[in-house]
């Protein structure tokens, strides 16, 4: 009984702890998205201007993104490839057998044509994230956290999407920290398991701090 009754004492503790930690984490995403958006307005507006003259197509780009317990929402982004990305994707992967094999390994590729010239510029510094503030504005999203996923991933995902899925998706998080696309999906889909059962306070602090060396030491970007 006086086990049991420790067991259940330390589990309260730690549910008072979790429920502390994402209460913290909410307050900091709804202040660092509304500093973020007011701060950041005048970069909105150069940007979608550029766009706009660089090529054809609509300044942001609306994509379904599976979010926490596995619920899709519409995610935001500056647009950085050319309007119909997703299906030129499939014709030349097709087409390109060494291609294809480079993206299901990675899921992404590290010369992907369909990029525009402002589109390399805006992912290499990370601008084209930057309309995701108000995913976490609205709560789909955290400031930080894992990566927010296409749901045609999810079936190479395997065993590690139940664990990803348990936390919001976020604008950074400890992938980005830990080389973005120098690493590979598998690898990628372990960085992310490992923060959803080890997030923290101290664990999020060091991905804050640590996102502005990844950005401005343009590691992994691609």
């Amino acid at each position: 009984m006086q086990e049991e009754a420790l067991v259940m004492e330390k589990s309260s503790v730690v549910s008072v702890r979790k429920t502390l930690f994402l209460a913290c984490k909410r307050t900091f995403d709804i202040f660092c998205s509304l500093i973020g958006l007011i701060m950041l307005l005048p970069v909105f507006l150069i940007v979608s201007i550029i766009i706009k003259i660089d090529s054809r197509g609509p300044v942001f780009l609306v994509q379904k993104r599976i979010g926490r317990n596995g619920k899709e929402f519409n995610l935001y982004k500056f647009r950085s490839m050319v309007v119909n990305a997703d299906n030129i994707l499939f014709e030349m992967l097709e087409k390109n057998p060494k291609m294809k094999e480079e993206y299901e390994k990675n899921k992404k590729l590290n010369n992907d044509p369909r990029i525009t010239k402002i589109g390399r510029f805006i992912r290499r510094y990370s601008i084209d994230e930057l309309p995701q503030l108000l995913n976490i504005l609205k709560g789909d999203m955290s400031v930080i956290g894992n990566r927010p996923y296409l749901p045609r991933e999810k079936k190479d995902m395997n065993g590690y999407f139940d664990e990803i899925v348990k936390t919001k998706p976020g604008l950074t998080g400890y992938w980005q920290v830990s080389g973005r696309s120098k690493t590979d999906f598998k690898t990628r889909l372990k960085l992310e398991s490992y923060y959803s059962n080890h997030m923290s306070l101290k664990m999020d602090i060091k991905i804050f701090f640590g996102t502005f060396s990844a950005v401005f030491g343009h590691v992994g970007a691609k």
